[in-house]
């Protein structure tokens, strides 16, 4: 099954728990803004189980692709992927000129083979360490 928009956040806020809260040590208070209301939600399924998800945000002329997790028994199946992918060709349909993604630094590679590059310094996010990185469109 295909990337979708999720007719249920529920169940990518749960996946989020799974991921971030539980799997990575982020605490609530870290992982919960206001931002999940008005953001569009990413959910992947593989056999009628959601595995996948992210959140498309719109940011004056770009676009921001945060919250990208997957379950760690789905992973290696180029999931995260789909969903950047999902992400990008969403923002470049609604005029975007560039994509932004508050990666974590070790994931780096992962959204560079996505065309995207860092900007800026590495930031702390939860503990973690991240990097602002960009795609042109």
């Amino acid at each position: 099954m295909t990337v979708s928009v999720a007719t249920d956040p529920a169940e990518c806020f749960a996946l989020r728990r799974t991921v971030f809260i539980e799997e990575q040590g982020f605490t609530e208070a870290d992982e919960w803004d206001d931002l999940d209301a008005s953001a569009v939600h990413l959910v992947k399924h593989v056999k009628d189980q959601p595995v996948a998800t992210a959140r498309l945000i719109p940011q004056g002329d770009a676009g921001r692709i945060g919250r990208i997790c997957v379950l760690k028994t789905a992973r290696g199946l180029g999931l995260g992927a789909e969903l950047v992918r999902y992400g990008i060709e969403y923002f470049a349909s609604k005029g975007a000129k560039r994509v932004v993604l508050g990666a974590q630094v070790r994931a780096q590679g992962f959204y560079a083979k996505l065309g995207f590059t860092p900007i800026g310094a590495v930031y702390d996010d939860g503990g973690v360490p991240h990097q602002e990185m960009e795609r042109a469109l």
